[in-house]
């Protein structure tokens, strides 16, 4: 009887830990604070798997994200600061949202119905990510945080103002963080003006499946569904030429490690300093995501797999990382120490109608909903 109340009790305490662990948590920290002396809002998002994300409010940004290896072994697999200082001081996109114009344009200057816009040059000559203050540099709004039996999700909010960095229309903007006891994590995007604008808007997550700080990505495993890429000019404007991957470095239809051909001598990659380039996924956004990209790990066996339904899918190498960086587990980061996969409208749209359109009217809603699905691969020839 001793023996059996023993064992009773144990299964109770495996049950009761059990029980603990299954349901998601959202959790609401204060991260930092604004030179005005605003505070910055973490909210972090847990998993019955034990996947943990934390989204921080300035730029609606990821500022990590844990997830196991095929040993069940946890890491950080996202690039970003552990102060929020250094986020002010030295910004990098680490995980942030990007907007209102993803990507570049052209000497930052667009014409919309008739009329032309000229909006901050910071990149050369040419507009990056929404100019000198895009969305990645603005304190989001915590609207609201849920969790239930299967999901865990934060809402982050933002109002851009009619002129905003030279756009028209005041802009508002919703972001949604979204992680599932299936393993993924979803940033749904949508926006609505009150005149009409152009909007395109992605996550800059910075990627090392292996542990952030960890080293090089040059071995991990890329596929990019897509036969044809855009090639660009000396400041990384697309050309207007939609090129063929076959035969080229761009050609990833089939997996091969990120660095494989990173070194050949094409102009492109020239041009881009390695990979920072938009694939063509198809010539118009989907109905539904579907898978953009796969990466795998072969030291870890994670798996990233990307679905969106929008049209393209900027790879970038991390070319620019450059051993300045020191990152939230104290590490250096280096040139080619993570990868980016952005899926959005293809660059400098506005100014290149063959691209589609990038224009957002009163009563329409834009929307890119981003999926990420973490999961693991046994290491080769291992049963």
């Amino acid at each position: 009887m001793r023996r059996a109340g023993w064992i009773g009790s144990m299964l109770g305490l495996v049950a009761l830990s059990m029980t603990a662990h299954a349901g998601t948590t959202a959790t609401r920290e204060t991260f930092g604070t604004m030179p005005d002396g605003k505070p910055v809002e973490a909210v972090v998002l847990t998993n019955a798997h034990g996947l943990k994300a934390r989204v921080i409010a300035y730029g609606a940004s990821l500022q990590s994200l844990s997830v196991p290896d095929r040993d069940g072994h946890f890491a950080n697999i996202a690039l970003g600061y552990a102060s929020f200082k250094d986020y002010l001081d030295h910004p990098q996109y680490f995980g942030a949202t990007v907007g209102r114009y993803a990507n570049r344009i052209a000497k930052g200057r667009f014409a919309l119905d008739g009329k032309t816009y000229q909006v901050p040059v910071n990149n050369g000559p040419n507009s990056l990510h929404g100019g000198t203050r895009g969305f990645d540099k603005v304190l989001w709004t915590v609207d609201a945080v849920n969790h239930d039996t299967d999901k865990a999700s934060v809402t982050l909010t933002h109002v851009s103002p009619d002129g905003d960095m030279g756009y028209p229309g005041k802009l508002e903007v919703s972001a949604v963080y979204t992680l599932d006891d299936k393993d993924r994590l979803s940033i749904e995007y949508r926006a609505t003006t009150d005149r009409p604008t152009i909007v395109n808007l992605s996550n800059h997550a910075y990627w090392n499946l292996s542990g952030e700080g960890s080293g090089s990505v040059m071995d991990e495993r890329l596929t990019i569904p897509g036969d044809a890429y855009l090639p660009v000019d000396a400041g990384s404007i697309p050309t207007g030429e939609i090129r063929k991957v076959a035969g080229t470095p761009f050609d990833f239809r089939q997996a091969k490690p990120i660095g494989r051909d990173i070194r050949t001598h094409d102009p492109q990659l020239l041009n881009g300093h390695g990979y920072d380039h938009n694939w063509v996924i198809s010539r118009e956004a989907a109905a539904a995501p579907r898978m953009v990209a796969r990466v795998e790990d072969p030291k870890s066996g994670r798996v990233l797999t990307l679905s969106s339904a929008q049209p393209g899918l900027q790879f970038y190498s991390g070319n620019f990382l450059d051993g300045t960086t020191v990152g939230t587990g104290g590490h250096v980061y280096r040139q080619g120490d993570a990868f980016v996969l952005e899926p959005q409208l293809y660059p400098d749209t506005p100014n290149q109608p063959a691209f589609g359109s990038a224009r957002l009217a009163p009563g329409q809603t834009y929307r890119n909903l981003i999926v990420y699905r973490f999961t693991t691969e046994p290491a080769r020839g291992a049963r």
